[in-house]
């Protein structure tokens, strides 16, 4: 029964993988476009989704599935310190990085007010409407210094968009998925129908997301450890793993410092709005306070805010440049994380 759940919740990585890369980010770019969003605030919003979207509707399922819903906010949680540890370590290890201070400091910034209003609302169990709220306004606010930051600072970089749209296709391990790809996509509308492209995308992640939250489910019963201890290391670490092989071929093409700015713009986003919207949605539709089992949360979170003073340090004391020892070092630190929680649920 666990190598059939394993089987299932693999399968179901792949598939979000290949829904959210293929389909729902290529629907996105075309609604920003069509929106005239700028590349900033498409990248803020939409592309954030798009990147996201595996963590946001497994937090979004959880909370619909009684007395699991701090799953949701485990493998949120555990996948912020996944793109910090090892996305930014995989990424530098890779190359040398050099990451413009202006954004890094703007995205730790709201990183840091994200980490410690995660760590105010769970210090009682229960989430009420006022602190969704908090989160949700927060994030509004960050996409608004996002889209005026450069006009702030006057710092010039890349387009993010356009360097991971392209990072995200050279994926030749995929040929060996070519059947399940392609009977995938018989189920999609021609691209040019974005519209219905992203609605069908929506009903894929969602099936898939519930097939993750039920196989780990059953997988934590099977095991005898909280289903939470399963959000933060199998589901964070499998639904992140898209973004740090992008993050690794970023880097391989000398943009280190994008793939690590894109893994802490990627954390504000899966912790504000990840666990924001899914909060208000299951509010609106339960209509009472939101109570979530912290016991094996709160250590991880203490130890993401850890892990944003120890990369700013680095930052500074490297003079905004690191490479692959700190890189070392970084992935070491989630190795001993995995390890701890893994003994911590015994």
């Amino acid at each position: 029964m666990l190598i059939l759940m394993i089987l299932s919740m693999l399968l179901a990585f792949y598939l979000l993988a290949e829904v959210c890369d293929k389909y729902f980010v290529e629907s996105l770019e075309k609604i920003s476009q069509r929106l005239q969003l700028s590349p900033e605030a498409a990248g803020a919003t939409f592309m954030a989704i798009g990147s996201s979207a595996p963590e946001l509707f497994v937090s979004l399922m959880a909370l619909f599935k009684p007395g699991e819903e701090a799953m949701g906010a485990g493998t949120i949680v555990g996948s912020a310190i996944f793109n910090v540890l090892v996305i930014t370590g995989a990424s530098v290890a890779v190359r040398q990085a050099f990451v413009i201070w202006q954004p890094v400091i703007r995205d730790m910034l709201f990183y840091s007010f994200s980490i410690i209003a995660l760590l105010f609302t769970f210090k009682d169990g229960v989430v009420t409407l006022t602190e969704i709220l908090i989160f949700l306004v927060l994030y509004v606010v960050y996409i608004t210094a996002v889209v005026n930051w450069k006009k702030i600072f006057k710092y010039n970089d890349d387009d993010p968009i356009e360097i991971l749209e392209e990072a995200m296709k050279e994926k030749g391990w995929k040929k060996f998925f070519a059947p399940i790809d392609w009977l995938v996509s018989f189920t999609f509308p021609n691209s040019q129908k974005y519209v219905l492209v992203f609605f069908t995308s929506i009903v894929w992640i969602i099936v898939l997301s519930w097939v993750l939250v039920e196989s780990a489910v059953v997988s934590a019963k099977i095991l005898g450890i909280p289903s939470v201890i399963i959000g933060l290391t199998v589901l964070a670490a499998g639904t992140s793993v898209p973004d740090l092989l992008s993050s690794i071929i970023v880097a391989k093409k000398g943009q280190a410092g994008m793939a690590i700015s894109n893994g802490i713009g990627s954390n504000i986003f899966d912790i504000l709005f990840g666990l924001g919207f899914p909060w208000l949605i299951a509010y609106i539709f339960l209509g009472q306070k939101i109570t979530v089992a912290t016991e094996n949360l709160n250590s991880s979170i203490i130890l993401l805010f850890a892990t944003v003073i120890a990369i700013l340090f680095l930052f500074i004391i490297r003079k905004w440049r690191i490479g692959k020892y700190a890189g070392y070092f970084l992935i070491g630190l989630y190795l001993i994380y995995i390890v701890w929680v893994i003994l911590e649920s015994f």
